[in-house]
C-alpha cells in the first residue's frame, strides 16, 4: 500500500535541489542524486546522497545534514527498505527539532507515518501523521486534508474497523476530482471496493473498483493499478465470471512482472548489501579521521589509537563479511520463498482460468450445434421442396448463414483443441505436388468470383514422396489461399513451393502465398494473427469472416516446427511465407479413389431406427430419411432403443450420443453384447472431450457430426446399408 504524495515530492524538489552547484559540494552531489533517481538508478542515487551527507558534516551545515538525511530516507522508502528509511527520517527530524517548524519537518513526519503503515504499526503511524498534520496546519499548506483523511481510513481498515474506514473513504470519494486529488480518490475508491468485497457485496465492490481503474488511467501509479486489477480478478472469480477473472489476473501478472523488472533495475540485493557495507565503512573512516585529529596532541596516544583502530577495523571487516553473507542468504531465501509462493498462486489461477475457458468454449460450441442442425436441416428440406423463386434468396441466405456459423464453431473448437495440446501430428507418406494441385482445383471457382488469376508454382526438385502431416499442411495452405482470394479482386494469387535445403533423408521446403490484394497496414501486421482480428472493423464488415483463420494457421505452423512470416503493403498486396521440414519417402503413395455411391437406389425401403431425444432433430432427420423413401422408426432414449433392437430387425441404427438416462455410447456397448452385425452410426455435436476413435471404441461403425451435411449424411448411411 503506497500513496504517491505528489505535492510533497514537488515541494521537496523545490526545497532541496540547487540550481547552481560547485563540484565536490553538498548541492552538487544532491543534484546528481536527483538526476539518477529520474533515470531509475538508485545505486548511484544512494551513493551520491551519502556523499552529500559527508560534505554537509564536513562543513558542519546542520540544515544540509537534515535535508540529505531526509533525501536518503526517501530513497530507502522508494526501495521498500522501511527500517533503513525510518532510521534516516529520525536522524533528519532530530537535526531540525530545535529549529522553527518547516515543510521538511512535516514531510519527515508524514513519511515516517507511511513507513510505519507499511510495517502495519498503525498506532505509531497515526502519531506521526498527527504531528505532520499539525505542522501543515500551522504553515497553512493547502490540499493536504484529504491525504490525512485517506491515511486515517487506511488505519481504520488495518485495525479491522471496516465501517469506520468506509465512512472516511466515501467522504473522500464525494469530493470533486482535481488533478492533485486523482491518486487520493483512486485509492479511496479501491479501498472501498476491497472492503465491499470482504463483506461479499460483490456488485458494489465491482462498481467502486471499475471507477478506481478508470480514474487510475489518468495517473502513472502502476502499483496502484496492479492492486486494483488483482481485486477485480478476485471479485469476478467470486461471482463465477471466469473470463473477466482470467483477463484481470493476466493484466495484473503482466503489470507485476513489469514492476518487478523496474524494482530490480532500481537496486538489486547485492547492490543494497554493498552499499550498506560501504556506508558502514565510510562511517568508520570518518570516525577514524576525527580520532586522528585528536591524536595529534600526543604521539603515544596516537600510536595506541592507530593500533586500536586497526584491530577494530579488522574485526569489523570480519564481522561485516559474516553479516553480509548471512544477510544475502536470508534475503535470497526469503525472496525465493515469496516468489515461489506468488508463482504457485498465479499458476493455479491461470490453470483454473484456462480450464474454465476451454470448458466454456467446448460447452457453448457443443450446445450451438443442436439448434444449428435444426436451422441447416430445415433449410435443406425447404430447398428440396421446390420453393418459389421469391423464396430462394431467403433460403440461400439462411443456408449461407448456417454454413458460416458451422465453420465458425469448428474453428473455435480447432483453436481450443490446439491450446489444450490435444492435436496429434501424423507422419504419413504423401505426394506434395498432387496435394497442391488438388487444392488448386477445389478453389478455382472461388478464384473466378473475384476474377483472380490463381497460379501454382511448384519446384520440380522437390522429392515426389514426403513423410509428414498432409491434413494440417492442407489446412494451412487452404486458409492462406482463401484469405488471398477473398481480399484480392481482378488481381493475382500465386502459391509457391520451393526446395530450400535437401539432405540425405530430409528436405526443408519454402512455401509462399502471395497476392496483389488490399494489403495490411504496418501497425496491424502482428495483430492479424490474434483471435477474432482482421486488421480493422471496416475490413470485417466489408469482407466478412471469423478472424480465426490466421490464428489457426500460425498455431499449426508452430506445431509442425515452423514460423510464419508476413510482409505487406497497403494497396499492393501481401505475402505469407513459412518453412517446414519433411522426411523423404522412397515408397509411392497408394491413392484410393473414392467411389461415388448411388445412395438413391440403395436407400429405398430400408428400415432405420433413429435414437434421438430432441424433437426438432427427430422431425428433421426423419423427414430427410423419408425423402429417400427410407422407413424410419424414432425412439427418444437408450433403454427403449436396446429393447427395440433386441426384438426387431433394422438395416441400420442412428444413435445420438447424448441421451437421457443411458447415453448413446453405453446403449451401443450393450447392444453389441447380443447384436454385432447391425450397423450403428453415432450422431453427435462433438465436443472437446469426444473424438472419433473414442466413439468407435464403444462399437459404433462410424460418426456423423451435427449439423449434418446432407450429401455426407446420405453417403455414410448408404455405405453401411
Amino acid at each position: 500500500m503506497k500513496l504517491l504524495f505528489v505535492y510533497i515530492l514537488f515541494l521537496s524538489t523545490l526545497l532541496y535541489s540547487q540550481p547552481n552547484e560547485d563540484a565536490d559540494s553538498t548541492a552538487y552531489y544532491s543534484s546528481l542524486s536527483h538526476s539518477y533517481v529520474q533515470n531509475n538508478n538508485y545505486k548511484e542515487a544512494l551513493s551520491n546522497t551519502q556523499k552529500a551527507i559527508q560534505y554537509a558534516i564536513k562543513n558542519n551545515n546542520i540544515k544540509d545534514q537534515a535535508v540529505e538525511n531526509y533525501n536518503l530516507g526517501k530513497l530507502y522508502y522508494d526501495l521498500r527498505k522501511y527500517n533503513d528509511a525510518i532510521e534516516y527520517f529520525i536522524k533528519s527530524s532530530s537535526l531540525i527539532a530545535m529549529q522553527q517548524p518547516a515543510v521538511i519537518q512535516a514531510d519527515t513526519y508524514y513519511n515516517l507515518g507511511l513507513c510505519y503503515m507499511a510495517k502495519e504499526n498503525f498506532d505509531r503511524a497515526a502519531m506521526y501523521f498527527q504531528k505532520s498534520k499539525s505542522i501543515y496546519k500551522l504553515l497553512k499548506i493547502p490540499d493536504t486534508t484529504e491525504l490525512f483523511e485517506l491515511q486515517k481510513g487506511l488505519i481504520y481498515k488495518g485495525q479491522n474497523k471496516l465501517d469506520l474506514a468506509l465512512t472516511v473513504f466515501k467522504t473522500i470519494i464525494a469530493i470533486p476530482t482535481t488533478p492533485a486529488l486523482t491518486d487520493t480518490k483512486t485509492e479511496a475508491l479501491y479501498q472501498t471496493g476491497s472492503i465491499e468485497a470482504l463483506k461479499n457485496r460483490n456488485n458494489l465492490a465491482l462498481n467502486y473498483l471499475d471507477k478506481a481503474l478508470e480514474l487510475n488511467s489518468k495517473s502513472e501509479n502502476l502499483e496502484q493499478k496492479a492492486s486494483i486489477l488483482l481485486a477485480l480478478s478476485t471479485v469476478h472469480e467470486k461471482m463465477l465470471d471466469k473470463n473477466n477473472a482470467y483477463s484481470y489476473l493476466k493484466q495484473h501478472l503482466n503489470l507485476k512482472e513489469r514492476l518487478a523488472i523496474i524494482n530490480n533495475e532500481r537496486l538489486g540485493i547485492d547492490d543494497y548489501t554493498k552499499f550498506k557495507e560501504s556506508e558502514r565503512l565510510k562511517e568508520i573512516v570518518r570516525t577514524n579521521n576525527e580520532t586522528k585529529e585528536q591524536e595529534r596532541v600526543s604521539k603515544f596516544s596516537k600510536l595506541i589509537s592507530i593500533l586500536a583502530i586497526a584491530l577494530i577495523s579488522i574485526l569489523s571487516l570480519l564481522s561485516l563479511s559474516l553479516y553480509k553473507n548471512n544477510i544475502i542468504r536470508n534475503q535470497s531465501n526469503l525472496l525465493l520463498k515469496e516468489k515461489n509462493k506468488e508463482l504457485e498462486v498465479a499458476k493455479d489461477k491461470a490453470e483454473k482460468a484456462s480450464k474454465a475457458r476451454s470448458e466454456f468454449l467446448s460447452t457453448v460450441s457443443h450446445e450451438l450445434r443442436t439448434p444449428l442442425n435444426a436451422i441447416n436441416g430445415i433449410t435443406h428440406l425447404l430447398l428440396e421442396e421446390n420453393p418459389k423463386k421469391t423464396q430462394m434468396d431467403y433460403l440461400s441466405s439462411l443456408k449461407f448463414s448456417g454454413d458460416y456459423l458451422t465453420k465458425f464453431i469448428n474453428e473455435i473448437l480447432e483453436i481450443n483443441k490446439i491450446e489444450s495440446h490435444s492435436v496429434e501430428i501424423e507422419h504419413i507418406t504423401f505426394n506434395l505436388k498432387q496435394l497442391l494441385v488438388g487444392i488448386q482445383n477445389s478453389l478455382k471457382e472461388l478464384a473466378l468470383v473475384n476474377n483472380n488469376n490463381f497460379r501454382l508454382d511448384v519446384d520440380a526438385a522437390i522429392p515426389d514422396y514426403l513423410i509428414g502431416d498432409p491434413t494440417k499442411l492442407s489446412q494451412i495452405i487452404l486458409n492462406l489461399i482463401n484469405n488471398a482470394l477473398k481480399f484480392t479482386k481482378n488481381g493475382d494469387v500465386t502459391v509457391t513451393a520451393n526446395l530450400h535445403v535437401l539432405e540425405d533423408t530430409a528436405a526443408t521446403l519454402y512455401f509462399e502465398i502471395r497476392d496483389t490484394g488490399i494489403g495490411i497496414p504496418e501497425d496491424k501486421l502482428t495483430s492479424v494473427f490474434d483471435s477474432f482480428s482482421q486488421g480493422s472493423i471496416e475490413v470485417n464488415r466489408k469482407y466478412g469472416g471469423t478472424g480465426l483463420g490466421l490464428t489457426i494457421v500460425k498455431k499449426l505452423i508452430k506445431i509442425l516446427g515452423g514460423r510464419i512470416e508476413l510482409t505487406s503493403i497497403v494497396g499492393q498486396g501481401s505475402s505469407f511465407s513459412f518453412k517446414l521440414g519433411f522426411k523423404i519417402s522412397e515408397l509411392p503413395v497408394e491413392f484410393k479413389t473414392a467411389k461415388k455411391i448411388d445412395y438413391d437406389s440403395k436407400l429405398v425401403n430400408k428400415k432405420i431406427l433413429l435414437v434421438e431425444d430432441n424433437k426438432i432433430n427427430q422431425m428433421i432427420t426423419k423427414k430427410m430419411l423419408h425423402n429417400k423413401q427410407i422407413i424410419c422408426e424414432v425412439i427418444d432414449n437408450g433403454e427403449d432403443a436396446i429393447d427395440l433392437v433386441r426384438k426387431n430387425k433394422f438395416d441400420l441404427v442412428l444413435m445420438d450420443v447424448h441421451l437421457p438416462g443411458i447415453n448413446g455410447t453405453i446403449a451401443t456397448e450393450l447392444i453389441r453384447t447380443f447384436d454385432a452385425a447391425t450397423p450403428i452410426i453415432a450422431l453427435t455435436a462433438i465436443s472437446l472431450h469426444e473424438n472419433r476413435d473414442m466413439l468407435l471404441s464403444f462399437g459404433m461403425n462410424d460418426v456423423i457430426t451435427k449439423p449434418f451435411i446432407p450429401e455426407e449424411f446420405y453417403t455414410t448411411i448408404a455405405e453401411y446399408i
